[in-house]
């Protein structure tokens, strides 16, 4: 199953314009609020339709502005859940699952696919119950067993978790997690959460201004983003301005240091980046003298602002976050970093989508 996606569509002075693939897994788009991620979505399912362009889902056309084809959101074998989920509050959980099946009239089948909605998402005793009487996480399950039941080719999830409390967010990611390998097919998750899409996608397709910068598997962008913006996307703290200086080496510009890396750097570099957490007084190379700024406690690591010995006064602060067991020695402090742990940066991605 493919979803192909290549659309433009202005809404006020906002311009969208995203072109990707997607297969069976879950990809997630991840970016800031208002970077036309939810827009997307709405697209695809119909529900908003495009300026220009196409898209097709297992080979069949949805929309293609050239050729005048726009199938109403029905027509389209899409299930979307919505950010505040859009159960029917006067139904009961019972009835809420049966509109999905509204379009069966097999009643054998209506019942089967039923009971096992029921089992599957752990709503046995709930049936009876309507929305007001269910749990933020009850609330989920069953929206998305209304979905699932009228076995779409495409699932759609808009901010899943937005409206919960952080303990409930992480119990629930977990059941996710099981119930989209259930499915199987090809799913979009729309997320602002890093660690959220880390969790649950194998793809992630960032965005940003309207525009899909890049899209590749998840943990090969997070271990070589590739360019600034994909670095700071996925949480990259520290990052300066660099200069290759040969094959293994280039000069971090802001920072006044140079490093080694593992990979060759190719020519058009721009950047580097080095995660928080990378960085290590025992390492042995890519080793300098800094100088701390202050610690910053929280409940179970420091975090702590630095700057390089000789670093210029007018660029920012570097930040080290490391265990609290390992809290750093006050009087003299050198930092080291693995040179498989410097993050060369490009204008422009060296990384076909994908890739």
């Amino acid at each position: 199953m493919k979803l192909v996606v290549d659309i433009q569509k202005s809404l006020g002075g906002f311009r969208l314009e995203t072109a990707f693939t997607a297969e069976d897994g879950v990809t997630g788009l991840l970016g800031a609020s208002g970077c036309g991620k939810s827009m997307a979505l709405k697209c695809i399912a119909g529900v908003v339709t495009p300026d220009e362009g196409h898209i097709s889902l297992d080979g069949v056309t949805l929309f293609d502005s050239a050729k005048h084809i726009n199938l109403r959101p029905q027509q389209r074998h899409v299930g979307y859940l919505f950010q505040n989920y859009a159960l029917f509050p006067n139904m009961t959980v019972q009835q809420n699952i049966l509109t999905g099946l509204r379009h069966e009239n097999a009643q054998a089948v209506r019942a089967s696919a039923y009971a096992e909605a029921i089992r599957l998402f752990g709503l046995s005793g709930l049936e009876k119950r309507r929305p007001s009487q269910l749990s933020g996480g009850q609330q989920q399950r069953v929206a998305l067993a209304r979905i699932l039941v009228n076995r779409p080719q495409l699932l759609m999830l808009d901010e899943p978790f937005s409206a919960l409390d952080t303990h409930l967010r992480e119990k629930l990611q977990l059941e996710m997690k099981d119930l989209l390998a259930t499915y199987g097919g090809p799913a979009l998750m729309v997320t602002h959460s890093r660690d959220e899409a880390y969790r649950l996608c194998s793809r992630i397709a960032l965005m940003e201004n309207g525009t899909l910068l890049t899209l590749r598997p998840t943990k090969r962008l997070f271990a070589d983003p590739g360019t600034s913006a994909a670095a700071r996307m996925t949480g990259c703290k520290n990052i300066s301005r660099a200069e290759k200086r040969g094959e293994h080496e280039l000069f971090a510009t802001d920072w006044g240091v140079t490093f080694k890396t593992a990979q060759p750097l190719r020519d058009g570099l721009t950047g580097v980046g080095i995660r928080a957490h990378y960085f290590n007084e025992r390492a042995a190379e890519n080793r300098y003298p800094i100088m701390l700024e202050e610690i910053l406690e929280e409940p179970f690591e420091f975090t702590i602002p630095f700057r390089y010995a000789g670093q210029s006064k007018d660029t920012p602060s570097l930040w080290w976050r490391l265990p609290k067991e390992q809290r750093p020695n006050l009087a003299e402090c050198t930092l080291g970093v693995a040179p498989a742990n410097v993050l060369p940066l490009y204008d422009g991605c060296p990384y076909p989508n994908n890739v």
